[in-house]
């Protein structure tokens, strides 16, 4: 009785795996002809994982899709996917490299269909330190074996960080009176300026003095534009490290931008009431827009529209290149946070140093406090993309630290000054830990 149990158990068994291999088989017919109608419409119903970054595999599902695939495209802002398998009803394909979030649309021959729901694209950012050793001072040499001084007086408030198109970087170094230069290798050398002696002077090199050089700005030709509110001058740097006097601010000059698009040199006092100056190289200064409230960062798109981190109203603004007719793109005024989002729902807390890339998203060191307070709800570099204007934390958190790392697992200690390259690698003066950092995306 018990063997035939088992020889019974055993044919159940086999029959329900012949039943299972005819399923597998007509579903395979099935898809062979698949049923695609190429005079109906094509539809997507759905698609996971709704996140991810460059090699994650997305399966959309539909209705009316192909199992040929060669005549199946799905595109994601622009940038192919590849498809690897198809079905009537679903669609499974691979998300490229540096893609940006945005609907799916699938197209099959002439039909096309877009998703509903965004997929919300994730970049791998490393967080690293190029150069600094992590204390207040002076040295020259090779990534930490160097030093700055951006933290010996608490009340430094250096904002001044940019890159040229050979990946140099360039540092307004306060507390050592000079600006510094950051080859691609991580070598730091002294550009200009005197660090035994605070002054004014023009000149080459250790020949130029400087005060409190607190930030930087670059035209197409490499040369540098320096504000230093010790001495209440601009100055121009050439490439070799000769610093000219261009004039002296209406107002204690605290930020400066160039227009590519203008050529123009502007600067701006953190005051309040602040403005914004125009300045040429005979020193003759136009005020372009006044009544702002402590103006710290600012920096031009490639339209020439400025954006502005209002440090006093905790909110980034946007004038608009000819007209100068002014709004906010991001945060809300006077309320102190650190929220991510919607440009209305977003907020800040005492942004300081700001940056635009090539393809006008824009970078806010998020923490410009006097003293560069640790419990500041913001110690991030804040990624605000470009058109939507929607806020999220590039790298970083609402936790000060020194963490290099992925992400927001990485930590810096009131960011002041932030810069972008070419490539889109970033670059932050991060203060308390007198460090100059640098972010990879993927």
């Amino acid at each position: 009785m018990k063997r035939f149990i088992n020889i019974m158990a055993e044919r159940s068994h086999l029959l329900s795996c012949m039943i299972c291999l005819l399923l597998l088989i007509a579903g395979c017919k099935k898809d062979k002809t698949d049923g695609y109608n190429p005079s109906s419409p094509i539809a997507i119903s759905d698609f996971i994982p709704k996140k991810g970054g460059g090699g994650t595999e997305v399966l959309i599902t539909g209705t009316n899709f192909t199992t040929d695939l060669s005549k199946i495209s799905v595109i994601l802002n622009d940038l192919p996917l590849k498809v690897i398998g198809a079905s009537a009803t679903q669609i499974m394909v691979v998300v490229p490299k540096k893609s940006k979030s945005g609907p799916l649309k699938v197209k099959i021959e002439n039909k096309e269909a877009s998703s509903e729901a965004i997929f919300n694209y994730e970049y791998t950012r490393t967080v690293t330190t190029l150069a600094g050793s992590g204390k207040a001072g002076f040295a020259n040499g090779k990534g930490t074996d160097a030093s700055f001084n951006f933290s010996g007086q608490n009340w430094y408030r250096s904002s001044g960080i940019v890159v040229d198109d050979q990946l140099n970087v360039y540092v307004a170094d306060p507390g050592n009176h000079c600006i510094r230069k950051i080859d691609p290798e991580g070598n730091v050398s002294t550009l200009a300026g005197n660090p035994a002696l605070a002054g004014y002077a023009d000149g080459k090199g250790s020949a130029a003095n400087f005060s409190l050089p607190y930030d930087l700005a670059i035209d197409g030709s490499g040369n540098l534009y320096c504000v230093d509110p010790g001495n209440w001058d601009i100055r121009m740097i050439t490439p070799d490290g000769q610093a000219k006097t261009w004039g002296f601010g209406r107002q204690e000059p605290w930020s400066i931008a160039f227009d590519k698009s203008s050529r123009k040199v502007f600067y701006s006092s953190c005051s309040s009431p602040g403005s914004v100056y125009q300045i040429d190289a005979q020193g003759n200064t136009k005020e372009t827009i006044s009544g702002l409230n402590y103006p710290a960062g600012i920096k031009f798109d490639h339209a020439g529209n400025l954006f502005v981190s209002a440090h006093g109203d905790q909110v980034i603004r946007k004038f608009n290149a000819g007209t100068w007719q002014g709004s906010i793109v991001a945060g809300q005024q006077d309320k102190i946070g650190y929220i991510n989002g919607d440009p209305k729902s977003a907020q800040f807390a005492y942004p300081w140093g700001i940056a635009v890339d090539n393809n006008d998203n824009i970078y806010v060191a998020g923490n410009g406090t006097g003293g560069g307070s640790t419990s500041n709800p913001d110690q991030s570099i804040r990624f605000i993309q470009a058109n939507n204007y929607q806020v999220s934390t590039f790298a970083g958190s609402n936790t000060a630290g020194y963490t290099d790392g992925f992400g927001q697992q990485a930590s810096f200690s009131a960011p002041g000054g932030v810069a972008v390259d070419k490539n889109g690698t970033v670059y932050v003066l991060d203060k308390n830990n007198n460090r100059i950092r640098k972010i990879i995306s993927e």
